[in-house]
């Protein structure tokens, strides 16, 4: 496995343990979610681009207007979660109550 097939699936493992171990915040949660995103990004532009098959090259596009909808829509509950709960802490939020 070369080092630029290497470097997304390392990225994508270690913000798998990020968002495992670091829970404490909204954010960072986010942030980890958006990390994996990312790193599947480019290994789909990669593997988009060593095919060199044209109905292959769409597929990247796609998923950076989902992780662009994705980060998006984060942004909004963690804006609405600090309004609501004055933290963002997600110890603090309980989802059964409404």
């Amino acid at each position: 496995m070369t080092m630029t097939f290497l470097t997304p699936n390392l990225l994508f493992t270690l913000s798998i343990l990020g968002l495992s171990f670091h829970r404490t915040h909204l954010i960072s949660a986010l942030l980890c979610i958006e990390s994996m995103m990312l790193a599947l990004f480019v290994s789909t532009s990669l593997t988009s681009g060593n095919l060199n098959i044209s109905t292959t090259t769409i597929l990247p596009m796609i998923l950076l207007t989902l992780s662009a909808c994705e980060a998006a829509t984060g942004l909004g509950l963690l804006v609405a979660t600090a309004r609501t709960h004055s933290s963002d802490h997600l110890n603090t939020m309980n989802i059964l109550k409404c």
